[in-house]
């Protein structure tokens, strides 16, 4: 007889030995038809994302991969970043894809200083919970979770604590209500993540270029897995509330260059995870993918220091509902009005 006969195995454990899983009755087929439970049934939309996450398709990728992309980004940005006159030239996600979009809202957006809202507090507030629901033992509440994510971030020297601090009791009871809807959609569609897939939550990525002239950075939500040799193993997962968007895709391309510039080797899967919805949107990370990533970071080091020394240029687009000088801003204005005649806003019943 196994010696798993008669324990529970975990899904990550099951996947690596399994012959055949019924998701239906929760029992996994291991050798010669022996059958073992596998924990606590998974729903279908938990199924799905075990489906979507747990291919055993592991990519291979050369030794020298890292040091080229390096070698290229450094040869491509030292032009531009010898030109940057204020010191060290960070590179985050944000300022990628803003720079990306319009110059104009850009350049206005940074000289605005940051103010909490409750859609801003409340995206942090579900991050910070499901990042405890990972790391604790038990089977915590949502609410349990949402309620222990205030406290910890309300009492941090930062600017939410002092946001969440100031919130009326009203405010801050239906942040916690909008929160907690959040964070159960997570523990319902999202499968239990075992210790075993090597979870790590809130992990950063930097690479630091041209004699720290330039820093590339982020913080990924979650990865899962790791590399096992040349072999990808990592999976990185950005949670994100609202609709998707191009911008979300770039945002884990970007990671995942991070990733292959931090320890050589890429991850194997990036997932945008919408929180709201419960479902995630997944790209295959492949050698292309991350050229195509390094040269479009060269180009917005380029134009994060061509803004510093001409005026910027103007793309009108969706963004301009939310830019500081949309009111300003003849070209905003009129894509606006253009936009909302389309949708038929102001229109005539």
């Amino acid at each position: 007889m196994s010696l798993l006969a008669g324990r529970y195995v975990h899904i990550s454990t099951a996947i690596s030995m399994t012959l055949g899983c019924d998701r239906h009755t929760g029992w996994v087929t291991v050798m010669a038809g022996e059958q073992i439970p596998l924990g606590p049934r998974l729903n279908p939309a938990q199924q799905q994302i075990l489906d979507e996450l747990g291919s055993t398709t592991r990519p291979t990728f050369r030794d020298d991969l890292r040091d080229h992309l390096r070698h290229e980004l450094e040869v491509s940005i030292r032009p531009f970043a010898d030109d940057y006159p204020d010191g060290t030239l960070f590179v985050s996600k944000r300022r990628l894809t803003m720079i990306h979009g319009c110059e104009a809202r850009f350049v206005a957006d940074e000289a605005e200083p940051f103010e909490w809202s409750i859609a801003s507090a409340r995206g942090t507030i579900a991050h910070k919970a499901i990042e405890l629901l990972i790391g604790r033992r038990g089977t915590p509440t949502p609410l349990d979770l949402v309620h222990d994510a205030l406290d910890r971030l309300e009492a941090e020297e930062r600017s939410i604590g002092a946001f969440i601090a100031q919130l009326g009791e009203a405010e801050r009871a239906d942040l916690v209500s909008s929160v907690n809807d959040v964070v159960a959609t997570f523990m319902d569609t999202f499968p239990p993540i075992s210790r075993k897939w090597v979870p790590v939550s809130e992990s950063r990525v930097r690479a630091d270029l041209c004699d720290d002239s330039v820093v590339l950075q982020g913080a990924v939500d979650l990865s899962l897995g790791r590399a096992r040799g040349n072999e990808a193993g990592k999976v990185l997962i950005d949670y994100k509330t609202g609709r998707p968007n191009m911008s979300h895709i770039e945002d884990l391309r970007f990671y995942a260059l991070l990733e292959t510039l931090k320890i050589g080797i890429p991850p194997r899967l990036v997932v945008s995870y919408y929180l709201e919805a419960g479902q995630p949107r997944t790209e295959a990370v492949t050698e292309e993918l991350l050229w195509s990533t390094a040269m479009r970071v060269v180009d917005a080091v380029e134009k994060l220091v061509a803004v510093t020394q001409r005026p910027a240029q103007k793309s009108p687009g969706i963004g301009c509902r939310w830019c500081p000088i949309a009111a300003d801003c003849d070209e905003g204005t009129a894509f606006l009005a253009e936009l909302d005649d389309e949708d038929g806003v102001g229109a005539n019943p």
